[in-house]
This record gives C-alpha cells, structure tokens and sequence, in this order.
C-alpha cells in the first residue's frame, strides 16, 4: 500500500479537515486519508492517482501546493 502526502492551502479547523477527508476518501483506491490543518497536509494512504487526488481537494475549495 502506498502513502502519498501533499500540502493543502486553506484549511482552517476540523470541519475543513472532514471535508478534505470525506471528498479524497471517495476516490476509489483510498484506504484511509489524514487531514491535518496544523500542519497544511493530507495524507492517503491506498493506491490513487496524485492528480485525481490533487482534483477532488481543488473541488472542495482548497488549494494543493
């Protein structure tokens, strides 16, 4: 299993961090996935394409860096 981790831009509190959880845990091939707006970052573990990812982040209203 694969651990991608990418920083996003515009998190400000938990319900920002569910939200960035529930839009990338859709993907398919997402086996977990670990906000965290402390430190600007997501984490995914599973096997998901970056730029699919990187889309379903953008689509929630948050920028990937």
């Amino acid at each position: 299993m694969a651990t991608t981790t990418l920083s996003v831009e515009g998190m400000a509190c938990g319900g920002c961090e569910e939200t960035v959880e529930e839009a990338v845990g859709a993907l398919e091939g997402t086996d977990s996935v670990d906000a965290d707006n402390t430190t600007d970052t997501v984490e995914i573990e599973g096997d998901v394409d970056t730029d699919s990812v990187a889309d379903a982040i953008e689509d929630a209203g948050y920028t990937v860096v």
